[in-house]
């Protein structure tokens, strides 16, 4: 496929400190699970993928955890065509930094909703309930008032992994306007 027919796609991954979403972006760029934690500054990985016939040149942003007083950086706002919003099922508190951040990120941009997958990491924890906090029924509600898709993955057992982009792409595409798709909406994010 020629090089002109791939559209450029950035994708920022955000979420709570060490909820997996390094691992979950290694786990879909180079196909291994990192099963050490060490805190990621931030990382831009690139990857191609095919989604319905197309071709996506993807820049996928790992950034630092967030946290409720972390500012939601511009970087993470400008230019970004999609987002990946990441809790652990087994932190209560994970899942509720995602509608945090996914707040910030709307009013970040000045926009009603924005092309996002919500994610449940971490799903090879289930085996054991009690570590379970985070039920799928609530996420799914979540990711229904926010217009969002949600998937629960395990980056460790490699499950769900592509889905995430490929629902993230969907999203993205959904949102844009057929003339206008390869570029993410000038103006749209204002910084004052």
């Amino acid at each position: 496929m020629a090089a002109s027919s791939t559209k450029k796609r950035k994708i920022a991954v955000l979420g709570s400190r060490s909820v997996g979403k390094s691992s979950l972006v290694v786990q879909f760029i180079e196909n291994h699970f990192v099963d050490s934690y060490y805190p990621t500054i931030e990382n831009t990985f690139s990857k191609v993928v095919a989604y319905k016939g197309v071709e996506y040149d993807c820049d996928i942003i790992d950034t630092a955890g967030q946290d409720e007083y972390s500012i939601l950086n511009s970087k993470h706002a400008i230019g970004i065509h999609g987002y990946v919003l990441v809790y652990s099922i087994a932190s209560r508190r994970s899942f509720d930094m995602v509608k945090i951040v996914y707040d910030k990120i709307i009013d970040f941009c000045g926009k009603n909703e924005i092309p996002c997958v919500i994610v449940g990491a971490k799903s090879d924890l289930q085996s054991s309930s009690a570590s379970r906090q985070v039920q799928p029924g609530e996420a799914e509600e979540l990711a229904k008032t926010k217009q969002a898709a949600w998937v629960e993955t395990s980056a460790k057992n490699n499950v769900n992994v592509g889905k995430v982009f490929e629902l993230c792409l969907a999203e993205i595409e959904k949102r844009s306007p057929r003339s206008q798709a390869d570029q993410p909406e000038p103006g749209k994010c204002i910084i004052m």
